[in-house]
């Protein structure tokens, strides 16, 4: 199967604890990726959040889709207060599967650069329209992050 790897790197006026924090909840994914619309059954186990996320696509401004996606996320905190990971993967319908970390590492006076990673892997003929989508995703999951804790959230 295809796959292509996607990085974007931000800076965000919180400390990685307060990334990490943020990060670590599936409910603050609704609006830090602008697709996503839901997130629903949400369940812990041995260390490994679980939870069902929708995507909400639009086709030519008009045809309106919801893309059920499956999400694990694990957090790994040992080397806070300097660095944090949030990790995981997603399982969407027609074969896109999609491995995720962000790195977050102290920067300067209070702040953290997170290093936002994405492995796609989808069909031939799917890859790029995943990537396309998840790159707009990425740079609008940074803009939205730096806004929502550099208000104090």
């Amino acid at each position: 199967m295809p796959s292509t790897e996607l990085v974007h790197s931000h800076d965000i006026a919180a400390t990685p604890a307060a990334v990490l924090a943020h990060l670590a909840e599936p409910q603050n994914y609704i609006g830090l990726s602008p697709l996503l619309v839901d997130v629903r059954d949400v369940r812990c186990e041995g260390g490994v959040t679980h939870y069902v996320a929708v995507e909400r696509f639009r086709f030519l401004g008009l045809v309106r889709h919801d893309n059920v996606i499956r999400v694990s996320l694990r957090t790994e905190d040992a080397r806070l207060p300097d660095e944090a990971t949030v990790s995981g993967e997603v399982v969407s319908p027609g074969g896109v599967r999609m491995d995720y970390c962000f790195a977050i590492t102290a920067r300067g006076a209070g702040g953290s650069r997170v290093v936002d990673r994405l492995r796609l892997h989808a069909p031939f003929g799917l890859l790029r329209f995943a990537a396309g989508k998840a790159g707009t995703v990425q740079a609008e999951r940074g803009r939205v992050l730096a806004g929502r804790l550099g208000r104090g959230h």
